[in-house]
């Protein structure tokens, strides 16, 4: 430092803004005791320590500065300010207070509540402000006055809204639902842990979205589902699709019906015999009697008969065919 900018002796000291640093009154400094006092007074029993130093902010004022003791303020300290009046022989204390040093936990910088809200902590009953300007919408289908027009507008086309999603609005909402719960899954016909064999693409349970993002989402409509009621990606799967088991379903009908045989080839009947069928009826007695059944004997019985029957038919015939003679 040269000559021409060493300050002069004798003359104060001086801060970065030009202005002369206040000069430390001894008889404030010296009130460490009353400023202790004056703390202890306001604050619980071991939450003030030891006096770490004491500062001049003014003339004839100082701050005494106390360790801070309470448990989660590290760095934290307390400030006692001590005045003095001009000519008076005793000091007073001004105010006290606790302040954060270099290190101190801080609460974060506040900010307003409609940046610091999120969507997790909005419930069904919050009322969101309207927002004017909202980059996430644009303006829909205006009236027309065209009767038919505004009718196909408004009833076929589902609009009528003032404003509607925006491009950037779907790309957002189709961002966060596919990095979402229900997000795309990898799909395996081998049935690897944390896969699916088939997704929503192909699910009868599937009510596809209308509109830009029809072709990638929709809404489950399965109540066994953990998506019911829930946005999908097609890609997405679980074991409550509609074909879920089919194959393993066919497979065990097939197994089923390979297990049981039919036989064509046999035929059951029975003989029903008919009045005047004396042997017939003695082989059924006889059967009876013995506890079973002589299929053998009823079919010889049954033949013997018929043979009879035939023979006195042919003889019967005979005889009305031949002429009589005379002697």
């Amino acid at each position: 430092m040269t000559a021409a900018t060493a300050p002069s002796a004798g003359r104060p000291a001086r801060t970065r803004s030009g202005k002369a640093k206040p000069k430390l009154d001894a008889i404030a400094a010296d009130a460490v005791e009353m400023a202790r006092a004056a703390l202890e007074e306001v604050t619980e029993p071991g939450q003030v320590g030891e006096h770490l130093r004491v500062e001049a902010t003014g003339d004839r004022i100082v701050d005494h500065v106390f360790a801070c003791a309470m448990p989660g303020y590290r760095g934290w300290s307390w400030h006692v300010t001590v005045v003095r009046a001009s000519r008076a022989k005793v000091a007073t204390v001004a105010e006290t207070a606790l302040l954060p040093g270099e290190g101190a936990l801080l609460a974060p910088d506040w900010e307003p509540w409609s940046e610091r809200l999120r969507p997790s902590d909005v419930g069904a009953d919050d009322l969101l402000p309207y927002r004017d300007e909202d980059e996430r919408l644009e303006f829909g289908y205006e009236q027309t006055d065209d009767e038919e027009a505004d009718r196909v507008a408004l009833w076929e086309l589902g609009l009528g809204r003032p404003r509607v999603l925006s491009p950037q609005g779907r790309a957002e909402a189709a961002e966060r639902w596919v990095g979402g719960e229900f997000g795309p899954r990898e799909t395996s016909s081998r049935g690897r842990k944390g896969t699916v064999t088939a997704n929503c693409s192909s699910c009868g349970f599937l009510s596809q979205l209308s509109g830009a993002l029809r072709g990638e989402f929709g809404v489950c409509t399965n109540e066994w589902s953990p998506a019911d009621g829930r946005v999908v990606h097609l890609q997405y799967g679980c074991g409550a699709h509609s074909e879920t088991g089919k194959e393993e379903a066919a497979a065990s009908e097939f197994a089923i019906a390979e297990s049981v045989v039919v036989d064509e080839l046999q035929v059951d009947y029975e003989l029903i015999p008919t009045s005047g069928d004396d042997t017939a009826t003695d082989a059924d007695a006889s059967a009876d009697a013995d506890g079973s059944t002589d299929n053998t004997a009823t079919d010889k019985a049954a033949t013997d008969k018929a043979a009879t029957d035939k023979a006195a038919t042919d003889g019967g015939a005979a005889d009305s065919s031949e002429e009589p003679t005379e002697n």
